[in-house]
Parts: C-alpha cells; structure tokens; sequence
C-alpha cells in the first residue's frame, strides 16, 4: 500500500510517495533526484522522535507512517 511521507529542508517540502517496505536508503536515492545531493550527504530524522533512520531498515521497520521526515545535509 502506497504511502506519502513529507521531507522539509531548510524552508522546502518534499512530498515522496513510498511504499512501507522501501529502506531509508531508496528515500535518500529519491530525494538525490529531487534536490542533486549526494545520497551520503544526507540523513533523514524522525521528527516526532528525533531518531536518524538506518539506511538497511525498511520505512515499515522504523515505523515511518505518513509522518515527517527531516533531511539533514552532511558537509564534509
């Protein structure tokens, strides 16, 4: 079942449609395509708990439910 999850940056929204069984690591891949930021240099944020999601887990697995995410750029 699909699902809608919003990612904010700094004063942008991205709005991603998913499905529970993709991994952190796909979003990262979707946002690369939106935003043309390395998918290493990002990290997404839970936001109700602050928890950074793991790229191995499934959106499902970090009880990620239409809820928002916040991406963090890394800088080196």
């Amino acid at each position: 079942m699909a699902m809608y999850i919003r990612v904010k940056r700094s004063k942008t929204t991205y709005f991603i449609q998913c499905e529970p069984t993709e991994t952190s690591l796909d979003i990262k891949q979707k946002l690369h395509d939106l935003i043309d930021q390395p998918v290493s240099d990002q990290r997404l944020i839970l936001v109700s708990t602050g928890e950074v999601l793991e790229d191995s887990k499934s959106l499902a697995d970090q009880k990620v439910q239409n809820k928002k995410l916040r991406m963090m750029p890394l800088w080196h």
